[in-house]
């Protein structure tokens, strides 16, 4: 008699593995994420795999070995340079997620298109036809004369491909459909993505060919498959925006050659994506006077001081008021409200509150506290703050007006666009007086809310 294939459910975040159904991993905890599939057959014997360690391998002292930069290549795109710290570097595998039509091919098609004056490169597709490659590549007005095109998606293929071409860069669209013959299970499943992802990376490393895989996304945002996906490679990159806006915004999450945070701004055009040179100029209102609940912050994104707009909207909303940001994190928008209504007197109880970052920026340091609460209080006051004011700081639950990092750079980028009034904590007060800019530090969120009153 035949023996029955096993099943196991494996969890498609961590790849945890269970013999049975489990309402939450054991691995992660996650919830409703256990998926059932074929178990896949053991490897080899074990005395097999300790014979090919038995020799040891040299050892070397941290002191002596020999640091030097890694050399990059510019993608001929500046602001993705920015964010992946200078360009791409030999062997370096990117990992880059973002929703549906978000413009992740787009990119990646031209910045490939610029590559292939410098290097030999490759374009795996697992999604498209290469016909549907040549069409976009006309529409965006790129010439494609030395970007080589292979429509694929069985994993043996393509590392046989890989190292007949011998490219120095290569995109991988996508890694979710993408199959290992070694493997039984589905493309897409925990299992083929680790492998693929696994096999690809060990080939960029050994052939020094730079690499870019695209990953799906899930509904909530997060990179779809095994967490260990985003841990194998040494940078992920996401793409976020929102799809009716013109503008892209692409984040550094994990980056071994540069900053993480790191952001590159894009605009969409019908010629593709173009690199925005001042970003600032998208997160700020065109408003011909000053009104009432706006208030501008200097945020740092990676290493880019940036002014964006923070808008507060106070308005009656009886006993059941509520509390919406847009852009900044809900639960913290409850705790300033508190520490503004105990310290410095301004009460919102029964009032609904509604805060949004403008350009559909997320802001997620504190920094941007003491902009949030002077915004709201100009809301409540029906009173706007003067021309040309900015602040930043972070406020603590005692009322107290904590330094932003890097407060200099904050203040010096304001002043360059003519700023020139600035409400900041007093460690972040500069020294020397700033051209043009009008400092007045506070130490407590009374001090800041008094002084935005006098202004």
């Amino acid at each position: 008699m035949a023996k029955e294939s096993k099943t196991v459910f494996t969890c498609s975040d961590c790849g945890a593995i269970s013999s049975k159904w489990l309402g939450r991993c054991a691995g992660c905890g996650a919830w409703n994420t256990l998926v059932e599939g074929p178990a896949e057959p053991a490897g080899g014997a074990s005395k097999n795999r300790y014979q090919a360690l038995a020799k040891s391998q040299p050892v070397a002292t941290l002191s002596e070995i020999e640091a030097t930069d890694f050399e990059r290549t510019s993608t001929g795109q500046e602001e993705l340079d920015r964010v992946l710290g200078g360009g791409i570097v030999a062997g370096g595998v990117v990992l880059i997620g973002g929703d549906p039509g978000i413009g992740k091919s787009t990119l990646l098609l031209q910045a490939i298109d610029d590559l292939s004056r410098k290097i030999k490169v490759l374009y795996v597709t697992g999604e498209e036809s290469g016909a549907q490659i040549a069409m976009r590549s006309r529409r965006l007005s790129l010439s494609g004369a030395q970007v080589r095109v292979l429509a694929e998606i069985n994993l043996e293929k393509i590392l046989a491909t890989l190292e007949a071409e011998r490219p120095g860069f290569c995109v991988i669209d996508s890694i979710q459909t993408i199959y290992s013959e070694q493997l039984t299970s589905a493309p897409g499943s925990v299992a083929q993505v680790r492998e693929c992802a696994a096999h690809l990376t060990r080939t960029a490393k050994a052939t020094g060919c730079s690499m870019v895989l695209v990953g799906h996304v899930t509904k909530e945002g997060a990179l779809a498959g095994p967490r260990v996906l985003e841990h194998i490679v040494d940078t992920v990159l996401y793409f976020e925006g929102d799809t009716h806006s013109s503008f892209r915004l692409v984040r550094a999450i994990k980056n071994r050659f540069g900053a993480v945070n790191e952001i590159g701004v894009f605009a969409m055009t019908e010629k593709g994506l173009k690199g925005v040179a001042n970003p600032s100029a998208i997160f700020l209102s065109t408003h011909g006077e000053p009104v009432p609940g706006s208030c501008v912050l200097v945020t740092l994104e990676g290493t880019r001081p940036m002014l964006v707009e923070i808008q507060a909207l106070v308005d009656s909303g009886g006993p059941g008021a509520r509390r919406l940001s847009v852009g900044l994190d809900r639960d913290r928008l409850a705790m300033l409200l508190a520490v503004l209504h105990r310290h410095a007197g301004v009460a919102t109880m029964d009032q609904d509150v509604f805060v949004n970052a403008v350009g559909g920026v997320r802001i997620g340091e504190p920094a941007a506290d003491l902009a949030a609460l002077l915004a709201i209080q100009s809301s409540l006051r029906g009173r706007p703050l003067p021309r040309g004011f900015i602040a930043f700081g972070e406020v603590g639950l005692a009322g107290e007006v904590r330094p932003a990092p890097r407060g200099q750079e904050r203040l010096k980028e304001a002043a360059k666009l003519g700023f020139s009034v600035a409400v900041v904590p007093k460690a972040n007060a500069p020294k020397k007086p700033i051209e043009g800019l009008t400092v007045h530090g506070v130490e407590r969120i009374e001090e800041a809310m008094e002084l935005a009153r006098s202004l």
